[in-house]
């Protein structure tokens, strides 16, 4: 199996943890029309914006399509399981 290297513009798998919840859902309680709530655990489509270095665990920041409107920013995630992770999408 070949290990990926993150790059800028590649999408992703990423895990919503609490702090992300509670900034989402506190943004979209000011405007119910933003999108669906959303709750750690669930995993959305994240777009790599910077990576920090070039091997395969180099942390990265990106942008986390939501079921909305809007976007979330996350900064310095790693690839991993669970929450506050990146994961590669399976092929399929």
């Amino acid at each position: 199996m070949t290990t990926q290297t993150p790059s800028i513009g590649r999408i992703v798998h990423y895990t919503l943890n609490n702090d992300d919840e509670a900034a989402i859902n506190g943004r979209r309680d000011e405007d119910p029309r933003s999108g669906n709530r959303v709750s750690a655990g669930d995993i959305y489509p994240m777009m790599i914006t910077r990576v920090w270095g070039d091997q395969p665990d180099s942390s990265v920041n990106g942008q986390v399509h939501l079921d909305g409107r809007d976007l979330h920013w996350v900064t310095s995630v790693s690839h991993g399981e669970g929450e506050r992770h990146f994961a590669w999408p399976a092929r399929t």
